[in-house]
C-alpha cells in the first residue's frame, strides 16, 4: 500500500464521523429525549475511556513484567502526566470561562450567576457548545492515537492490519458523531452546518493526521502520551454529561442510555476484534 493510499483511507477513516453530526440540529427534543441522547453519549465515551486507558496500561504493565525498571519508570510518568494534564487542563479551563462570565456580564440585578448565563452567552457560545467542543476535543486526541496505529501497521507493510483498522475506525467515528452532538439536541439556537463541521475536524480530522505522522515515525512514548491525554479529557466529559442527565430526567431512563452507548461502543470493536485486528 503506497503512502497516499495510506492517507487517502485515513482520512476516510476520520470523516466517517461527520455522519453523526446532523443530530446537532434537532429542534422541539422532548428533555426525556435529549437526555437518552446524552447518556447515549456517555455510554460511548465510557467506553472509548475503557479502550484508550487499556491502551495506554499495556506497554507500562509490559515493561514492568519485563523487569525494564527504567522504562517503566518513564512510561508511568508519561501516562500520569498525561492523563493528568488531560483532565485537569479543563477542569481550570471551564472555571476560568466562568470566572471570566461571571465578571463581563453578571450585574446588580441578576439573581445569579447561573440565570444570568441562560440569557446572555459568552462570546456566541452556549454551554451544549462548549461541551460539545470539549467532547469533541476528547475524541480527537483518542482518534490520533488511532490514526498512529493505521499509520504504523502500513509502515511496518502490515496491510491487512491496516485496512482492517481503517474499517474498525471508521465504524467506531460513526458512532461518535452522535456522541459530540448529543449536547446540541434541542439547544435554544440551532447550530449552524459551518459549526457542525468544525466539530467534525476537531474529532475527525486527527485520524489523518496521526496516519501522516505514524507512517514515518513509530513512537510508544508519544502513543501513550496521547492516550492518557485522551483518557483524562475523556472522563471530564463524562462526569459532565452525567450531570446534564440526572437534571434532566429519570436515572432509570440515563442508566438505559448509558447501556447502549456502551452496547455500541462494545459492538464495533468486537466486529474489528473478529475481523482479525
Amino acid at each position: 500500500m503506497s503512502t497516499t493510499e495510506t492517507l487517502i483511507l485515513g482520512a476516510i477513516a476520520g470523516l466517517t464521523i461527520f455522519l453523526g453530526l446532523p443530530i446537532g440540529r434537532m429542534q422541539n427534543v422532548k428533555a426525556e429525549t435529549k437526555a437518552f441522547l446524552a447518556a447515549t453519549a456517555t455510554g460511548i465515551l465510557i467506553f472509548l475511556l475503557w479502550d484508550v486507558l487499556s491502551e495506554a496500561v499495556g506497554p507500562v504493565e509490559t515493561a514492568l513484567e519485563q523487569g525494564r525498571d527504567g522504562r517503566f519508570a518513564w512510561l508511568a510518568f508519561l501516562l500520569g502526566a498525561g492523563f493528568f494534564v488531560g483532565l485537569m487542563s479543563l477542569v481550570y479551563y471551564d472555571t476560568w470561562m466562568k470566572r471570566r462570565r461571571r465578571r463581563a456580564f453578571l450585574g446588580p440585578g441578576a439573581a445569579s450567576t447561573a440565570e444570568f448565563e441562560q440569557e446572555h452567552h459568552f462570546t456566541g457560545m452556549s454551554p451544549a457548545r462548549w461541551l460539545a467542543i470539549f467532547i469533541a476535543t476528547g475524541i480527537g486526541l483518542h482518534n490520533f492515537s488511532e490514526g498512529l496505529a493505521i499509520g504504523q501497521s502500513a509502515a511496518s507493510d502490515q496491510v491487512s492490519l491496516a485496512i482492517v483498522l481503517i474499517i474498525g475506525f471508521g465504524l467506531h467515528n460513526a458512532t461518535e458523531g452522535l456522541g459530540i452532538c448529543a449536547p446540541l439536541t434541542g439547544d435554544q439556537e440551532r447550530p449552524s452546518w459551518s459549526f457542525l463541521g468544525a466539530l467534525g475536524l476537531i474529532g475527525g480530522a486527527p485520524t489523518f493526521l496521526g496516519t501522516l505522522l505514524g507512517q514515518f515515525w513509530v513512537s510508544e512514548s508519544v502513543s501513550i502520551i496521547f492516550f492518557a491525554l485522551a483518557a483524562g479529557s475523556i472522563l471530564y466529559v463524562v462526569m459532565e454529561l452525567l450531570n446534564v442527565g440526572r437534571l434532566l430526567s429519570s436515572k432509570t431512563l440515563v442508566t438505559w442510555g448509558v447501556f447502549v452507548g456502551l452496547f455500541l461502543g462494545f459492538a464495533t470493536d468486537f466486529i474489528l476484534k473478529a475481523s482479525g485486528a
